[in-house]
């Protein structure tokens, strides 16, 4: 039931309500979610045919869904794969059944960029809830201070750090393979550990590339709106391919 609104509330209801161009001049923060936008917040308020800040940040979010589900098609079709190849073999001349499958030995420092990556998903998300903490982005919205997107910054910062360690150590792994001559078309085993480990690596060198594009757009930016989706939709795509890597991981080390 809507409440009931005085005259000189109903004015200055309205007022507001034109004076919100859609350019960031109301803040678009929300008490209860952190950007979900229930309870209070005006993410729903914008001007007849044009998008407001919440319609913008669904639309946003449901993009980067459909897209996550493209990539998690992508990994099934290769786990998928995995297990099949891994229960397949032959006969041979003799009539003994052959699997060509090696388990390849996981390099250890596997465990260490799995928890490097799970520390900067969790610099990530103190990023993206910085970005909606009412007090800063009061502030922030009426042009006395940028707090929300320094702390934003520097969180993202963490972040990409932690992601290029990641990557790093990736490579590390792999070189640690090659050492022991273990390559690409080595054994089935190692033939799915390549492919795994890059194509997440992969992906998530895009992440990182999102990671810089944030940092330039809370620099550069002068919608709050548009940047807190663009750090919104940056964190929810590192923590898929963090979630994405946990499960490789545990299938790598635990699944051969």
């Amino acid at each position: 039931m809507s409440p009931i609104l005085t005259p000189p509330e109903i004015d200055r209801r309205h007022r507001a309500h034109e004076s919100d161009n859609g350019s960031g001049r109301r803040p678009p923060t929300d008490k209860l979610t952190g950007g979900n936008g229930e309870g209070g917040d005006n993410w729903n308020d914008r001007p007849q045919g044009r998008r407001g800040p919440r319609e913008r940040l669904s639309q946003v979010r449901m993009g980067l869904f459909f897209g996550l589900f493209a990539v998690l098609m992508f990994f099934i079709a290769i786990v998928s794969a995995f297990f099949v190849t891994r229960a397949s073999g032959h006969f041979d001349a003799y009539s003994h059944y052959v699997n060509e499958w090696l388990p390849t030995t996981i390099p250890s420092i596997l465990w260490l960029n799995t928890a490097v990556l799970l520390l900067s998903s969790a610099s990530a998300e103190m990023a993206r809830r910085s970005m909606f903490r009412e007090v800063d982005v009061m502030d922030e919205w009426i042009g006395l201070s940028r707090r929300t997107s320094q702390r934003a910054a520097a969180w993202l910062s963490v972040t990409l750090g932690l992601g290029g360690l990641f990557l790093a150590g990736q490579w590390i792994a792999w070189d640690q393979l090659a050492a022991q001559h273990v390559f690409f078309r080595s054994n089935p085993s190692s033939h799915f550990f390549y492919l795994i480990t890059i194509a997440h690596a992969i992906h998530l060198f895009i992440g990182v590339s999102a990671l810089i594009a944030a940092l330039i757009g809370l620099r550069r930016s002068h919608q709050l709106a548009s940047r807190q989706i663009l750090v919104d939709a940056t964190v929810w795509y590192w923590h898929a391919m963090g979630l994405l890597w946990i499960f490789l991981f545990v299938l790598l080390e635990y699944g051969q």
